[in-house]
């Protein structure tokens, strides 16, 4: 809103004045009392406040009552039509998706994919209005079908065959290197046949496991697979291990690959080892130290509080 300045025009007084007091009775203005009266009689104040028309919400609020699907709640609509006002573009497109197209959603889709088709904007649910939308109308994103995407699995399957072992390995360089010793003829690594490797890119496998039923390839999912985990041997690989083991033991159950452990721990005598990296989460359980002979537990151990650590690459293509 803003001032208005009552300036004498080609009416008289009295017909200002009876302007003015129409102006108030319909409420478009109201006076501003710091700007005092006129002085004159009957007295007006020198300035109002100009307001603004207060839209006509009939119109929606008919819409909302009668238009909408029952899938769409309009609770909460017809408490803040202000807000359907603003939002009504998207909640119409959700609502003649849901009439006209209701069976498209037997079928699971990709959560851009189900934005596109149902608001003409792939990145509506994740980045834009959709989730508020969708809490407005009460509807759970669950309902429209939706799958996550991830990063695809980076992995090197060596034989197809099930049951397989699988391996996880932490870090970039010995991916490569088990990849090139298989390639180059290798049947087993460090003494185990193993199927299939997978790059994990350290904390980064967490987001592929959550999908791993839809992104990997149907002969690693066989229940009878073995799953082996190889990381460094610090408090962060530990963790990963840790938290990558308690994310699939419902499908799953995820074993350190104990032959790498004992190798990078017999190859890591009498060798200096460098300083645990800074800011690790240092909280481990003693889960991972259950898989292990005790010998090999107090190296490990006496290695982590010493404030050490041993780097996969300790292991190179020589070693498997």
């Amino acid at each position: 809103m803003e001032a208005l300045l009552w300036k004498k025009a080609q009416l008289d007084y009295r017909q200002q004045y009876a302007f003015v007091m129409e102006l108030l009775k319909t409420g478009r203005v109201k006076p501003l009392k710091a700007s005092g009266k006129n002085g004159k009689k009957p007295a007006l104040y020198q300035e109002y406040w100009l307001l603004e028309e207060k839209e006509d919400d009939t119109p929606l609020l008919e819409e909302l009552k009668y238009t909408m699907v029952p899938a769409i709640s309009i609770d909460y609509y017809l408490a803040h039509p202000e807000v359907y006002r603003q939002e009504r573009p998207w909640v119409l497109l959700l609502n003649t998706y849901l009439r006209d197209q209701k069976e498209k959603l037997c079928f699971p889709e990709s959560v851009n994919e189900r934005s596109f088709e149902i608001w003409g904007r792939e990145k509506f649910l994740l980045r834009e209005q959709g989730k508020k939308i969708l809490k407005h109308c009460q509807i759970e994103p669950e309902a429209l079908n939706l799958y996550r995407t991830s990063e695809p699995l980076a992995c090197y399957a060596h034989t197809r065959e099930t049951p397989q072992t699988l391996l996880i390995l932490e870090n970039k360089d010995p991916f490569y290197s088990m990849r090139k010793h298989l390639l180059d003829g290798g049947t087993k690594i460090l003494g185990v046949s193993v199927g299939t490797l997978i790059y994990g890119a350290g904390k980064g496998i967490f987001r592929s496991f959550l999908d791993f039923e839809l992104l990997a390839e149907p002969y690693m999912t066989h229940e009878k697979n073995t799953f082996y985990y190889f990381g460094d041997l610090d408090y962060e690989g530990i963790g990963i291990w840790e938290n990558l083991s308690e994310l699939c033991k419902e499908t799953r159950r995820l074993i350190p690959f104990v032959p790498a452990y004992e190798a990078m721990l017999e190859k890591a005598e009498n060798r200096e080892l460098p300083d645990t990296k800074e800011l690790q989460n240092r909280r481990i359980g003693p889960s991972f130290f259950t898989h292990f002979s005790e010998p090999a537990v107090e190296k490990m151990k006496r290695i982590l509080e010493s404030g050490k650590y041993i780097p996969q690459e300790i292991l190179n293509i020589t070693d498997f």
